[in-house]
């Protein structure tokens, strides 16, 4: 076999994904290229056979529709590098809105967010914050950027897979904050002990329905544990409120991810859990994805 010509390789892979119907393949292609081929021709314009071969099956792995960040192993999510596998759920830009909520409920933005929004952070009045709970923690990259931005917390991040849970440790330590959390294989409240100034989760919320009219690149390919509870797609929710006041301190934050069209229901869950200043935050699109309280401080 001969060098390849790079740019010839990449254009002939957005060519093949877009006739395999991938949304945006020219993303894709350039993806795929930067993460596989780039690191061994550097800014050179061929490619050995060796490295063409890599590409070509990288690019057959995505016409298979099977996520970029699984064929590659990482996703960016906030400020880091995620390792992704198969065994957890691919981070999604739209899950940053729940670890920012977190950070603003650090600093009372939550509590009274019309007198501090606009205030600059340093006039931010701090809250303890001292132990955060994640249950269903998938890849880690929800608690362990909380633990990166509050270098003086500690966090036990829980998960019912244990292939996941190797995900998160592995992460923990590419982020440096090993030390500072604890991973425990649990369904939900079930190995938890101790109390929490923070509750966070974004747990299973596709209802049973839904499941099917999902894009192949996740309905075939991220573990369905992750992706729903099945029914309404609230069970998850009711599993969390039924025990999250026993695990929180007085005036700990709840902080949940939620679906399309579920901020009343869950709401109403979160009311009947007599949690307080209960507030539906939007994501960079817009649409409602988190669901925050606290708990009464009496």
């Amino acid at each position: 076999m001969s060098a390849r010509d790079v740019a010839r390789a990449i254009a002939d892979a957005r060519r093949r994904l877009e006739v395999a119907g991938i949304p945006d393949p020219a993303r894709d292609a350039s993806a795929l290229w930067v993460a596989i081929g780039e690191p061994a021709v550097g800014g050179g314009e061929t490619m050995t056979p060796e490295v063409a071969a890599r590409y070509d099956a990288a690019v057959a792995r995505r016409i298979r529709h099977q996520p970029v960040a699984q064929i590659i192993g990482r996703r960016a999510f906030w400020m880091h590098d995620f390792r992704v596998t198969p065994d957890v759920l691919d981070p999604r830009p739209d899950t940053e809105t729940l670890v920012q909520a977190a950070l603003d409920a650090r600093a009372h933005r939550l509590r009274d967010p019309d007198r501090w929004q606009d205030a600059p952070s340093h006039d931010w009045p701090p809250i303890p914050f001292e132990r955060v709970l994640d249950l269903g923690t998938g890849s880690g990259c929800i608690l362990l950027s909380i633990l990166h931005e509050c270098p003086t917390a500690t966090g036990v991040g829980t998960d019912i897979s244990p292939a996941a849970l190797a995900v998160a440790a592995e992460n923990a330590e590419r982020l440096g904050v090993a030390d500072r959390v604890t991973l425990t294989q649990s369904d939900w409240f079930s190995a938890v002990e101790g109390s929490f100034d923070m509750i966070v989760s974004n747990p299973p919320y596709i209802s049973a329905e839904e499941m099917a009219g999902l894009s192949p690149d996740v309905r075939d390919w991220e573990p369905h544990l992750a992706l729903t509870p099945g029914g309404d797609g609230l069970d998850a929710y009711r599993a969390i409120l039924s025990r999250a006041a026993e695990h929180l301190t007085p005036g700990g934050h709840l902080l949940v991810e939620i679906g399309a069209g579920q901020a009343a229901a869950v709401t109403a869950l979160f009311e009947a859990a007599q949690f307080t200043s209960i507030r539906v935050i939007a994501d960079i699109n817009g649409k409602d994805r988190v669901v925050a309280a606290e708990k009464r401080a009496n």
